[in-house]
């Protein structure tokens, strides 16, 4: 069993490194800028031409890109290279429905395979494993980027998608998986189900990679005591590539950033200043070789620490802790982007008031999201038949902006707390204690 897929590159000499990160910048800045018409009106408003950028010391100089940039140039305003070169797009949830679409050459492609081929190695895989892959297929990431990791390393790929519980593990066993690649919430749940069965000491499963969703260091103590496994966490965004843009060794102390194909800034989430290595901020994340849709300063909201001590698995790429919460207040709910403005968009539109609040729990390993909501006091229906229609009503139309079902309650009006003190008012209760 090897321990790194491209070790030359994994274990490259810091200075080397830097070298290599700094020719990919200044390139893909340069095609950034002479490309993307929008990111270049961002660096003229402040002032900034491709030649006053001499090296990666000068990336702070740069202008952020944001949810709301990506938002505004939907679909293919950040595009860098003609729509003609792409062969493949993903996609995640926007705030206000319009959704974050990333393109991708057949290069880039290769490129995250790579780093999801380096993933599985770390986490003990090879040609003679049986990767089973329970990530959602089509738009969303999680799938086709751990699909065409294990193909690299040409493992045996299960490509099973989410869901159906009793047909994954009837494959797991029959086929004798032995890397599991799910969210953690639904490993939990197959380590539940397996026990029920009496199936844990006939499974072939030796490592999961588990991630899109947050976690704690008690949910993979369950999880591995439960599959008898050793579970990896791996982090990655659909507006880099997808999973494998950082990912855990078997030291797990953090995750591993691909450092060749993006740089890792943080910075203070109210000032954009650039914080030392070691102090808690928000995560903002360059890519220095993507073709179709490089971001530069990309802001992810993700609140974590950067670590560059020596590693003694001999990667030298820096780590990344486990994020530790967001700076705006996006929820992922199984893995879904979730935006309570998202939420209120619709309640409007349906012509409900701005009442309301959402609770986020999880029950049976999997997170729940209940939605209570006033009814207006110029509409109440007083019998039950009439509010269900209603709820349910209201549950369709919520699916189609966020892709999940939400469990809604219409409450009698003024039954919901106020803002009386003029302060900021909780809409949010997230009882998952994930942070």
């Amino acid at each position: 069993m090897s321990k790194y897929y491209q070790p030359e590159i994994e274990t490259m000499d810091r200075e080397e490194l830097r070298k290599l990160q700094n020719d990919k910048f200044l390139a893909t800045f340069k095609r950034v800028y002479e490309n993307v018409e929008y990111y270049r009106n961002l660096c003229d408003e402040k002032g900034i031409k491709p030649d006053d950028i001499k090296s990666i010391d000068d990336l702070h100089l740069l202008p952020f890109i944001t949810k709301d940039d990506l938002r505004e140039c939907y679909p293919d305003g950040l595009l860098a290279c003609p729509r003609s070169e792409c062969v493949r797009i993903h996609s995640t949830s926007g705030t206000t429905g319009k959704r974050v679409v990333a393109f991708y050459t057949q290069n880039d492609i290769d490129l995250w395979e790579d780093c999801c081929a380096r993933a599985l190695t770390a986490a003990g895989a090879d040609s003679s494993d049986t990767v089973q892959i329970c990530y959602g297929y089509g738009l969303f990431t999680g799938g086709l980027g751990l699909h065409g990791g294990a193909q690299k390393i040409q493992a045996l790929a299960l490509p099973m998608s989410s869901g159906n519980t009793e047909r994954q593990i009837q494959f797991m066993s029959d086929l004798g998986s032995t890397v599991l690649c799910c969210t953690p919430s639904y490993a939990e749940y197959l380590g539940e189900i397996m026990k029920e069965q009496n199936l844990n000491e006939t499974s072939k499963l030796k490592a999961g990679i588990f991630g899109a969703e947050a976690w704690t260091q008690e949910m993979r103590e369950g999880i591995e005591k439960s599959l008898g496994i050793k579970a990896y966490d791996i982090y990655g965004l659909t507006e880099l590539s997808g999973p494998g843009v950082s990912f855990e060794c078997e030291e797990q102390k953090g995750m591993h950033i691909n450092e060749d194909h993006f740089i890792a800034e943080i910075i203070n989430p109210d000032t954009g200043e650039v914080l030392p290595m070691g102090e808690k901020g928000e995560l903002v994340f360059t890519s220095i070789d993507k073709e179709a849709f490089p971001l530069i300063r990309y802001r992810t909201k993700d609140i974590c620490v950067l670590d560059d001590t020596p590693c003694s698995c001999g990667r030298t790429f820096i780590r990344m802790a486990k994020p530790m919460g967001r700076s705006d207040d996006m929820l992922i709910i199984r893995g879904v982007n979730v935006f309570p403005s998202q939420i209120e968009a619709v309640l409007i539109q349906e012509g409900y008031g701005s009442n309301y609040q959402i609770i986020v729990s999880r029950e049976h390993h999997s997170d729940k999201l209940d939605l209570y909501v006033e009814m207006n006091p110029d509409t109440v229906i007083d019998t039950v038949k009439g509010i269900s229609a209603k709820e349910k009503e209201l549950v369709g139309k919520l699916k189609i902006m966020l892709g999940i079902v939400v469990a809604v309650h219409l409450t009698p009006p003024k039954t919901i707390e106020r803002n009386v003190a003029g302060g900021k008012i909780q809409r949010v209760i997230d009882n998952r204690n994930l942070y």
